[in-house]
């Protein structure tokens, strides 16, 4: 029962009193689960085709397609458009738009060699320090340090974040996890597909060839050894990792599948850009180390889990595309469980775990009385058939319900655009 935005009452229908005026919706055959909450995600998408690579803001699209997606809270895990993202938010919070609530994370912190040319490059330690001073400022929550970052820029960077409360994450490359962990990080992006520590000639503070890094992790195993040693010593630091499958699914050949609903949410321009690149990538299959990376990356997930480690869950919109808002969050959930988590599990990682990291667990990430009504109605049991995760129907995000396909409808064909 829902009052006020909050969950009022909650239990079967025997038990529970249903007052005289309520509006009630009969849904039989239904499931209900939290409202996701996702802890890598961003409010662009990558542009087709031309050099240099760009990801233009999509503030008319994202946020309605979050929200149809069934996700209720978002971490955008680095900006390209902090101010976009900053103004974006309060619309939303004012009721002005239709979207997900937004805990805005500030530019990247990387250094020079970033492959995105909106990204600042920092110049020491000091401009660090004073890039999160300054976003603090303007309201941002969180920070990510990116993959070509020092270690003095970004040892400066957590300790001028911590001293403000506030959490620092990473996409990291010139620094491996460990170090990261003794520097005081909160959390890592992706996994160990990104860790490049395993290289034996890697550079102190240097990002290094990612394709040699790769190939230096697929001898190792998961379950001992350095890799192992790994992840003892991130559960050791409580350091959470974010679990973005989709985006690396992307890179396997002939791996992800052809969704009629992503594709129809793009720009015709960017759907063929995207389905050339992916044709391009089926076409190298037998030389492609991805199979088994991907395969290494579940394998390391569940483990990290079973060390007592926290996964966070997202999907990146990135890379050369078909990963989009909504659609990716529910494909996560599908790929947990392919790398052996329930689907409770699975659902859990995805609501419950990010809303405990955001400090926001009280409120929302859990179905129980006086919290938030932040949920989705799912057509199906995700439970027993995990595909429906796909099945949202209705959305209720601090009680107000949305209908999934029509606000999928809203925005058909813009992906990619804006």
């Amino acid at each position: 029962m829902i009052r006020d935005g909050r969950i009022a009452a909650l239990g079967d229908a025997a038990s529970t009193k249903i007052p005289e005026g309520v509006k009630v919706l009969d849904l039989s055959g239904r499931t209900i689960i939290p409202g996701l909450v996702g802890m890598h995600e961003h409010m662009y998408y990558p542009a087709p085709g031309g050099s240099p690579g760009l990801y233009p803001e999509h503030a008319a699209s994202f946020p309605r397609l979050y929200l149809a997606g069934g996700v209720t809270t978002i971490r955008t895990t680095g900006s390209v458009e902090p101010y976009t993202d900053l103004e974006l938010k309060r619309a939303i919070d004012e009721g002005r738009m239709i979207g997900p609530k937004m805990h805005v994370t500030g530019p990247y912190l990387e250094g020079p060699g970033a492959f995105v040319i909106a990204m600042h490059p920092l110049k020491d330690a000091e401009d660090a320090r004073r890039t999160v001073e300054f976003w603090i400022e303007q309201g941002v929550t969180s920070f990510k340090a990116y993959m070509n970052i020092t270690p003095e820029e970004f040892g400066a960077a957590v300790k001028e974040a911590h001293a403000h409360k506030i959490k620092v994450t990473g996409h990291l490359c010139s620094i491996g996890f460990r170090e990261a962990a003794s520097l005081g990080i909160d959390n890592l992006e992706h996994g160990l597909v990104v860790d490049t520590e395993f290289l034996p000639e890697k550079k102190p503070g240097v990002c290094p060839n990612t394709a040699a890094a790769n190939k230096a992790v697929l001898p190792l195993e998961v379950t001992s050894g350095p890799i192992h040693e790994m992840i003892r010593d991130l559960v050791a630091h409580h350091v959470a990792v974010t679990s973005t499958l989709p985006v690396f699914e992307t890179l396997v050949p002939n791996r992800a599948p052809l969704d009629a609903r992503v594709l129809d949410a793009m720009l015709p321009e960017a759907r063929i850009s995207y389905l050339k690149t992916r044709s391009l990538i089926s076409d190298s299959a037998a030389k492609s180390d991805w199979p088994a990376l991907f395969k290494k990356e579940l394998e390391f997930e569940r483990e990290f889990v079973k060390q007592g480690g926290t996964l966070l869950a997202g999907l990146d919109p990135t890379g050369y595309g078909g990963v989009i808002a909504g659609f990716g969050d529910q494909r996560e959930i599908e790929l947990l469980v392919e790398a052996g988590f329930t689907p409770i599990e699975a659902i859990h990682i995805a609501t419950s775990n990010g809303a405990e990291f955001l400090g926001e667990l009280a409120k929302t990430g859990t179905l129980a009385a006086g919290k938030q009504a932040d949920l989705a109605v799912i057509d199906g049991d995700p439970a027993a058939n995990i595909k429906d995760i796909e099945k949202v129907e209705t959305v209720f995000k601090d009680g107000v319900g949305y209908d999934s396909a029509k606000l999928i409808e809203s925005v058909r064909g813009l992906v990619g655009l804006r």
